[in-house]
């Protein structure tokens, strides 16, 4: 075979199979561009809203074409309550500023809320309790709201989490087992580059496992966890004057089984406990007044129970620490009430009196409530978040100014909807959590 032959030979027999190799229908272009799905949903990525991460059905709430599993600037429109709707919610007399879905946030229930402002640039921030975990929100601009990010819960997930701020540090309990103490360093959510971030704790407290509640006094600097396995489910005392080095110093646990308190520097008509670290506890079946100045030797005060107790649940003071506003959490199952509001008179903390109870407007199971100047924020299941005026609350008259129904399909005694409320923004943008539909914000109409 002549030299040229030869060459001409080995090329066909290299070149050939290259070209057939290479011009396999699988291999079009075309054909490659409509069948790629990186994020194995279903969805080609020529037609999927978010081709990073699965999203099944396509939910782009803010209509901006990005699907909300990848959208992390959330535009919102304000929409106003009028002839007692906003964007399809029942309310009266405020505005739906905000609403962002559970999925946005990688979860499937939602729970606790608290807020925190950043004292050098006044940004508010919501953070969002899930189930897997603690969402942060800058809701500064709440109709361009950013999902910065979540810190994973510490173990598993769980419907109960809890979240509250001391000095720029969220901390953050749950009754998944062996959970302990997230402490996160707030001032970090100031330079996310690449939201949502995952984010991974500053401190991991594991003093104690699981917790139903936690509960700060930011005017002494402790923590308090309830509903543990230790202390018979009564308070432990955690000094949280160092955020990122928490310090056991005990418990108390002489009373029943804590769900909730309050702790305060105390400050009202009772001058034999001025200035005194006082604890009120929500505590199944009876609220308990304690005097916790001591760490070391807290002494109960006293108690006081009610008629047809079902759950004692969640309780605030008023702001000059005279009433002590409660929800029974098992009253509406139990005995068939209306949402019943009890209301103590604790101008003798050493004999404490029952004062009232208001009855709400439905049959909505009342949850988390808590007090800004003449008005308590409501947060009532079902029936959404409803604000009551307490300014007469001296003659035994509550009324009803507002509400913000988040959950529309009925008033029904059971545990679906508004979770909690977050009522301290500057601003005057109130934060809501609920279980099926995620982060709110409104804000009274003008």
């Amino acid at each position: 075979m002549s030299e040229l032959k030869k060459v001409c030979f080995v090329l066909l027999v290299v070149i050939i199979p290259f070209v057939f190799i290479n011009c396999s229908s699988s291999d079009d272009p075309g054909t490659t561009m409509m069948t790629d799905d990186l994020d194995n949903d279903g969805i080609a990525d020529a037609n999927d809203n978010c081709s990073d991460v699965a999203n099944f059905s396509q939910t782009d709430s803010d209509g901006d074409g990005i699907g909300d599993s990848c959208d992390t600037t959330f535009n919102f429109s304000t929409q106003s309550c009028t002839n007692g709707t906003a964007d399809g919610f029942a309310c009266s007399g405020y505005d739906l500023l905000l609403n962002i879905p559970l999925d946005v946030m990688e979860a499937t229930d939602g729970n606790d809320s608290w807020g925190w402002t950043d004292p050098t640039t006044s940004k508010e921030y919501a953070l969002m309790g899930l189930n897997n975990g603690v969402a942060f929100i800058d809701i500064t601009n709440p109709n361009e709201a950013i999902y910065l990010g979540k810190l994973p819960t510490a173990t598993s997930s769980s419907l109960w989490r809890d979240v509250k701020v001391y000095q720029d540090h969220a901390f953050i309990v749950s009754e998944a087992n062996n959970h302990g103490m997230q402490v996160f360093d707030l001032t970090r959510l100031r330079n996310v580059a690449n939201p949502p971030e995952t984010f991974t704790a500053d401190t991991h407290y594991t003093g104690f496992g699981s917790a139903h509640n936690i509960v700060i006094n930011e005017d002494s600097g402790y923590a308090y966890a309830v509903g543990t396995t230790q202390s018979n489910g009564g308070p432990l005392f955690i000094n949280i004057q160092d955020p990122k080095n928490p310090q056991d110093e005990g418990g108390y646990g002489n009373d029943a089984y804590s769900h909730d308190a309050q702790v305060i520097i105390y400050n009202g008509p009772d001058t034999d406990y001025t200035g005194k670290e006082i604890l009120i506890g929500s505590n199944e079946n009876e609220i308990a007044i304690v005097d916790v100045t001591d760490k070391a030797n807290p002494q109960r005060i006293s108690t006081i129970s009610y008629n047809d107790v079902g759950y004692v649940h969640q309780g605030w003071f008023t702001d000059d620490h005279r009433y002590f506003i409660l929800g029974d959490e098992g009253d509406e199952f139990n005995f068939g009430y209306n949402s019943r509001t009890l209301i103590f008179d604790f101008t003798d903390l050493d004999n404490p009196s029952f004062q009232t109870q208001y009855l709400g407007p439905t049959a909505a199971i009342d949850h988390n409530g808590y007090i800004k100047g003449n008005s308590l924020f409501l947060a009532n299941y079902t029936a959404g978040i409803r604000i009551i005026d307490i300014s007469q609350i001296g003659s035994s008259t509550l009324t009803e100014t507002g509400f913000f129904d988040t959950y529309p399909e009925n008033n029904n005694t059971s545990f679906d909807g508004a979770w909690s409320v977050y009522p301290y923004f500057e601003s005057g943008n109130i934060v809501i959590s609920d279980i099926n539909r995620g982060l709110f914000v409104i804000k009274k109409s003008i």
